[in-house]
């Protein structure tokens, strides 16, 4: 019976918590973040990789309807081990930026396929290896974007 009632309180309280937080927004779209380090002399080679590459298959990906948006965020590093490009993309939900949809892969492919000129994914990868050492990867993230609701 205590059992019972401690879990009671405990999902109610974390029910409640839950509900406030909406007070204070509307949820919106997910964005899926990757963080990079560029090596030292390659930042703008990985700049005109992204222009050359990213930004077409990119327009074509939102074109189709696989993602909402994408941006390129830049800054100046704190220390060695800090990002200084960003790639974000916007999805419409967590369930579009994180579960895998089969058919959603195999438009993405087509896509790829058209912007490299060749099916073959081994050619695909062997053409885009040198950005690999262009960069070093931070990390990523995921936040979900908010409207602030105006107060009453």
């Amino acid at each position: 019976m205590k059992k019972s009632l401690i879990l009671a309180v405990v999902v109610s309280l974390w029910c409640a918590g839950s509900a406030l937080a909406q007070e204070h927004w509307t949820e919106g779209p997910v964005w899926q973040i990757t963080f990079y380090r560029t090596t030292p002399g390659h930042f703008d080679d990985y700049m005109k990789y992204l222009r050359s590459h990213y930004i077409t298959v990119g327009a074509e990906a939102k074109k189709q309807g696989l993602v909402l948006d994408s941006k390129i965020f830049v800054k100046q590093p704190h220390d060695a081990k800090d990002w200084d490009i960003a790639i974000a993309t916007l999805h419409a939900s967590y369930g579009k930026a994180l579960d895998f949809n089969p058919e959603n892969d195999a438009k993405n492919k087509a896509i790829q396929a058209e912007h490299w000129k060749t099916k073959d994914q081994d050619k695909q990868r062997e053409l885009t290896a040198p950005r690999l050492s262009w960069r070093e990867f931070v990390g990523s993230d995921i936040v979900r974007e908010v409207t602030l609701k105006p107060m009453p």
